[in-house]
């Protein structure tokens, strides 16, 4: 059973930083793509960034040059760094594995990002 639990969500300034992270359990080997995707209230989730088994990272324009995702295979633990922050970037922001074998996503439990002064 795959599971994911996200980290490191908080309140931070605007021009902040902040890490989250992803613990991820029950994945049997890398092919999975690995991804951060947030969502507001009222509002549909949508994309921040993935990175594909091959290394190969997709990001949304409004977080490009700003967001950066990486993981640690060894650690099953995917980041996402998050700097320059701005008050539009507050979600909660949840994990995602898809395995693209059986088209299945998992998701995790969704952490709170807030920007303000």
């Amino acid at each position: 059973q795959v599971q994911l639990v996200e980290s490191g969500g908080g309140l931070v300034q605007p021009g902040g930083s902040l890490r989250l992270s992803c613990a991820a359990s029950g994945i049997i080997g890398s092919g999975y793509r690995m991804g951060w995707y947030r969502q507001t209230p009222g509002s549909q989730r949508e994309l921040v960034a993935t990175m594909a088994n091959s290394g190969s990272t997709n990001y949304a324009d409004s977080v490009k040059s700003r967001f950066t995702i990486s993981r640690d295979t060894g650690k099953n633990t995917v980041y996402l760094e998050m700097s320059r922050l701005k008050p539009e970037d507050s979600a909660v922001y949840y994990c995602n594995a898809y395995n693209p074998f059986t088209s299945i996503p998992y998701w995790g439990q969704g952490t709170q990002v807030t920007v303000s002064s």
